[in-house]
């Protein structure tokens, strides 16, 4: 029987590209079954699981339209571009009638105007930030009534605002989507005045851009290096800030965030959740992942522990989070993803057993609180759509979901076992660019054995992963109905 008194709160892990398909070298299982996960396994082994699809069955979504769908916004409705989810994140405020881009640092062959790497380098941390100032604030000739901002958000990406009158955001950008292809123009989608002026403009934007970035010194050092140059600024996703009604409003729940990835933490910000701060997390394989477990554990044990820090676009310094703490806390983990993308078969193995660990972290840090009477938290994982490393892209196979209450969790691990729980920083396996780690380990020396763990709770599912969470007794449901399955899952089990 649960209390009244007591305060309910839920940590959710979102494993972004968590999903995969079977893969022959590994005796036709995906990385999810085949890497160790007991702590994912006793979360599936202590509530309920199922499949879901972020938007609906048959679609290989973004990000941040499943994002918006899992969080109760429908994308159909609510999705206006990424480029400002991407600016907002990187510290760019936006104001009504501005428009946003999401944009890569690429490689642009000039005589043949064919982009030749959309990705200049992955590794792009100490270059992206110089080129970006230099970019801030650029002039465009034939409009002098426009602002362009820029700032760098994370590896090879940066937000790209305009400001300035009769823009829309009904247009197609300037980014081909594969290598080797030649370079677009930006073309009105509409038949309206602002739609045709704001192609105009961005064209002439891109073609800026590419004169300052041509001529700059890091690019004729990284010539000289042998080094892809970042030469242009693809520009895609045009978008406006969405005005919706907050995640608070709508769900009840005061939601805070740590997403370093730019465009979830900008989506974030547009949704009214507050994005904490978390000192070493970067978005990609040089994350901090205890960094991420301690901030969100911060948020939700407040006012036990100092209130967390949260960012705000604009300004420099983050600033104080709610005093009384928050009940719904939203942690990203987006190197999954990244080993997708890259086709490292391995390194996703090794990296989902990171995420374990630090879901174990969490579990600790929440259970710890707990024990004080005053909080009962709840632990949710899933993701935002598959990533296979067969194919190096999103794909429309269906994630795992699996929700639990801490308590049973605990139950199904031995409390015991956290005693020997490390809160200690570790890092993430690491890989060079392009580089497939498929070959780098032996892949017979995987074992595959059945889980340990027994369902006393829910269903029948002990496992985490893709093909036990069929079995569950969620079945399979669409992201949309995702926070109504978290919120009557916390009712149901306090009755």
């Amino acid at each position: 029987m649960g209390r009244d008194d007591v305060k309910r709160k839920v940590a959710f892990v979102l494993i972004d590209g968590i999903g995969d398909v079977s893969i022959p070298k590994f005796g036709y299982k995906t990385p999810l079954q085949v890497a160790k996960t007991p702590n994912l396994d006793a979360i599936a082994s202590s509530g309920v699981n199922g499949l879901m699809d972020p938007v609906e069955p048959g679609l290989a979504c973004g990000s941040d339209t499943a994002h918006l769908s899992l969080l109760g916004y429908d994308p159909r409705v609510y999705y206006r571009g990424r480029g400002a989810f991407e600016s907002m994140g990187a510290g760019l405020a936006m104001s009504p009638g501005d428009i946003a881009f999401k944009s890569n640092f690429a490689t642009l062959d000039e005589n043949t105007g064919i982009v030749v790497s959309r990705r200049a380098d992955r590794h792009f941390e100490v270059e992206g930030p110089i080129l970006c100032a230099a970019l801030d604030g650029l002039k465009l000739p034939s409009f002098p009534d426009y602002e362009v901002r820029v700032r760098y958000a994370t590896e090879h990406r940066c937000g790209v605002v305009v400001k300035g009158p009769k823009l829309s955001g009904n247009i197609s950008g300037t980014d081909p989507l594969k290598d080797n292809r030649l370079l677009l123009k930006a073309q009105p989608l509409d038949d309206s005045f602002e739609a045709k002026n704001t192609a105009e403009v961005v064209n002439e934007l891109s073609k800026e851009i590419t004169k300052i970035l041509k001529s700059h010194p890091i690019n004729k050092k990284r010539e000289e290096e042998g080094k892809n140059i970042a030469n242009v600024v693809l520009l895609r996703g045009c978008g406006i800030r969405i005005e919706v009604p907050s995640f608070g409003k709508n769900h009840g729940l005061a939601p805070c965030m740590v997403a370093p990835t730019k465009i979830i933490a900008g989506l974030g910000l547009s949704l009214g959740i507050d994005i904490l701060e978390a000192p070493g997390a970067t978005g990609d394989y040089r994350t901090l992942l205890t960094s991420k477990a301690k901030s969100i554990a911060s948020a939700l044990t407040a006012p036990l522990q100092p209130p967390p820090r949260v960012f705000v676009p604009g300004e420099e310094e983050f600033k104080p989070g709610r005093v009384e703490g928050y009940d719904f806390g939203f942690l990203h983990i987006k190197a999954i993803d990244d080993a997708g993308h890259d086709k490292a078969t391995i390194l996703k193995v090794r990296g989902l057993e990171a995420v374990d660990q630090a879901v174990g972290q969490l579990a600790k840090l929440l259970w710890q609180a707990e024990a004080s009477g005053s909080f009962q938290y709840y632990l949710c994982v899933t993701g935002d759509h598959s990533t296979p490393v067969e194919y190096g892209d999103h794909s429309f196979e269906p994630v795992p979901f699996a929700l639990c209450r801490l308590g049973d969790f605990v139950g199904a691990v031995g409390e015991e076992n956290f005693d020997v729980v490390s809160l200690e920083d570790f890092p993430l396996p690491s890989v060079a660019a392009g580089e497939d780690l498929a070959e780098a380990v032996q892949i017979t020396e995987v074992k595959f054995s059945p889980g340990t763990l027994v369902s006393y709770f829910g269903d029948s599912v002990s496992e985490f992963n893709e093909i036990a969470a069929a079995r569950g007794c969620l079945g399979r449901f669409p992201g949309s109905e995702m926070m109504g399955v978290i919120k009557k899952y916390m009712k149901t089990k306090n009755e």
